[in-house]
């Protein structure tokens, strides 16, 4: 079975380049580096105009956590239906409580509210998952809830640490729900992740840095990692991620 590969971008640029990279699928934010806010419609419908991959909106107001007020409440379902209204073909979300389980009547009311766009419209719980204190109780009630996607790393830093949860979320509840396994996946370890998780869509960067001059003037600056630059999509890195597990799979080295 082919892996599917869905990359996480930041920009109209970054989907073009995930498209050029033969990626599968796009999931769409802003401020990367805040682990992804919600995107402009304007960046939406540039992609949906050119970009020919489904395309996963990240709905998220705020940096930090996953517990919101009623005012970010708001916001987030407003940013939702704009969002489907221009085209989006899902959204990823996530609602935890302050003791970090599930918010179960918030998740119901996004997926109906996705749904209500049309059944393919796909409802995706992001990595508000690896906040929850028992996995197995979430994934439960995720599908309960009826969640398409989710989106996981094992509850650990990166889907490598967490790669043992992972596999065992895939053999307990891969055929009830999609287990996308993401954060820190990339060319040189995929295989050997795919291959010991079980996982069939994996979630990744792919990331480089371009420098901005105008970043830093030695007086003010907005740098966020180094002193000049920021992140991008790199098509580059996307091939190769792409390349090296399509080679696997013709080589029967992942099913």
């Amino acid at each position: 079975m082919k892996t599917l590969v869905e990359i996480c971008c930041g920009s109209y640029h970054d989907a073009l380049m995930a498209q050029n990279g033969k990626a599968d699928r796009i999931e769409l934010n802003s401020a990367l580096f805040m682990g992804g806010l919600t995107p402009s419609i304007g960046t939406l419908k540039l992609v949906k105009r050119d970009v020919s991959l489904p395309v996963i909106c990240m709905v998220r107001p705020r940096g930090a956590g996953f517990c919101y007020n009623d005012a970010e409440i708001e916001c987030i379902f407003e940013d939702a239906k704009a969002l489907l209204e221009a085209g989006s073909d899902g959204l990823a979300f996530g609602f935890l409580k302050a003791d970090a389980t599930i918010d179960l009547n918030l998740t119901k009311r996004m997926i109906a509210l996705i749904k209500s766009y049309g059944t393919e419209r796909e409802a995706v719980f992001h990595r508000a998952f690896d906040c929850v204190k028992d996995a197995k109780q979430a994934m439960s009630q995720l599908i309960e809830c009826g969640i398409d996607r989710v989106l996981t790393s094992g509850l650990a830093p990166t889907a490598i640490a967490g790669k043992e949860l992972i596999h065992e979320l895939q053999s307990v509840y891969g055929d009830q729900i999609e287990i996308l396994a993401g954060s820190g996946i990339k060319a040189h370890n995929a295989v050997e992740f795919i291959k010991t998780s079980g996982v069939s869509q994996v979630h990744s960067s792919a990331k480089a840095w371009v420098d901005d001059p105008t970043t830093d003037n030695g007086m003010v600056s907005y740098a966020y990692h180094h002193e000049l630059d920021y992140d991008v999509v790199s098509e580059t890195a996307v091939k190769e991620l792409v390349n090296i597990i399509r080679e696997a799979e013709d080589h029967a080295c992942i099913d």
